[in-house]
């Protein structure tokens, strides 16, 4: 049998709320970009499509993230 392919997942130094939501709105113009592609019949790699949506999901989570401890510290 193979080993398992085993691959640690490295934690980002945290982020600004601001530094977040430019790169939410960067990855949501490269989406926008990749849907016209794809419907052009021009997109290379349509799996791009389901990436950009997980990764605009992890840092749209990020914020919330962020928005809430913020929110507990203010209490």
């Amino acid at each position: 049998m193979a080993d398992a392919k085993k691959t640690a997942k490295t934690v980002a130094a945290p982020k600004s709320l601001e530094e977040l939501r430019t790169e939410v709105a960067a990855k949501r113009a490269d989406l926008m970009e990749s849907t016209r592609s794809n419907r052009a019949g021009e997109l290379v790699n349509p799996r791009v499509l389901g990436q950009t949506r997980k990764e605009i999901a992890r840092l749209e989570t990020a914020i919330r993230v962020v928005e809430l401890s913020a929110q507990k510290e203010s209490k």
